[in-house]
């Protein structure tokens, strides 16, 4: 057997947008639902479609539903770590807040919105939270307004959810629950049955639909297509890094430059100054470092080597 991958957009919605006993099953493990406060039933919203990165054909697919107390749940699966990304979450959460209301209805039509991020990406790194003193962000962290001094939590209209695959443990889960469906999310293109020990439920049910022979070959074109345009935007965000580390190593040996013949006390007049600084070739940079520790002035140290 081959199973799809659950981060592919196409089955993300093939699995969560058709089948609400899955999706219900999802939402109930990421935010801890149970008892009386456990999700029932659902009704599929009216999905939204946005670029995910500048050049790259890929978009973010959202799943939205409402529950029977009028909670919305909007279920997102994201894999770049783009610019803005937690901002972009926090607009549309609340827009989806707003947007309920009508011209002239009250205030009190407006009902609960959870915004649900299943990241491909760590937004929260253990080290940079070491660093700062700060306790570490677990896998899967759930966030809402609390009052700081008695840490009440009064204002619970807005709430999020962000579920860090990368933090996922080396080992498998012992039971069923979001510790599984991360491992699923994970580790499911590398399954060849499905594991006898996975109980019957939602979590089952999920990677049964990843099966690849579940697929008609319309299903199983469109998955790859969306499996290529992946790879297109990592590639593409890839080189995206790529380039901004370049262009800061460029800046910094710049700079460093100008900082070598101001402490020498070389005049640098504005068209020499603008040159270096705009310069990005780093092995122009690197010679204009080394010689302007012993060059007599900054004009020197830019000039064409003689040949």
């Amino acid at each position: 057997m081959v199973f799809a991958d659950l981060k592919n957009d196409f089955v993300f919605r093939r699995i969560f947008a058709r089948h609400p006993d899955i999706l219900r099953g999802l939402l109930n493990d990421l935010l801890d639902r149970r008892g009386e406060q456990a999700i029932e039933d659902i009704e599929y919203l009216p999905t939204e479609q946005l670029p995910l990165v500048a050049g790259a054909k890929l978009s973010i697919l959202d799943v939205r539903c409402r529950d029977r107390s009028g909670t919305t749940f909007v279920v997102e699966m994201q894999l770049l770590h783009v610019a803005g990304f937690i901002n972009r979450v926090v607009y549309n959460a609340c827009k989806a807040y707003v947007d309920q209301l009508k011209a002239g209805e009250p205030y009190t039509n407006l009902t609960d919105v959870v915004a649900i991020s299943i990241c491909d990406f760590v937004l929260w790194p253990d080290e940079a939270q070491d660093i700062a003193k700060l306790p570490r962000v677990p896998m899967l962290s759930r966030w809402n307004m609390t009052e700081r001094g008695s840490g009440n939590h009064g204002l619970l209209q807005v709430q999020y959810a962000f579920l860090e695959l990368p933090k996922l443990s080396k080992s498998p889960p012992e039971a069923a629950g979001s510790d599984l469906w991360a491992w699923l999310f994970v580790h499911a293109p590398d399954l060849t049955e499905v594991p006898a020990d996975l109980p019957p439920g939602p979590h089952r049910a999920a990677v049964e639909l990843a099966n690849e022979a579940t697929f008609t070959q319309a299903e199983l074109d469109a998955y790859r297509k969306v499996m290529d345009e992946i790879q297109q935007a990592r590639e593409y965000g890839a080189a995206q890094r790529a380039a901004g580390r370049a262009e800061g190593k460029a800046e910094g040996k710049a700079e460093a430059v100008l900082a070598v013949l101001a402490a020498r006390g070389l005049t640098v007049d504005s068209d020499t100054r603008a040159r270096i600084a705009e310069c990005t070739d780093a092995a122009a940079l690197a010679r204009w470092l080394v010689r302007a520790v012993t060059a007599a002035s900054a004009e020197e140290v830019i000039a064409p080597e003689r040949g």
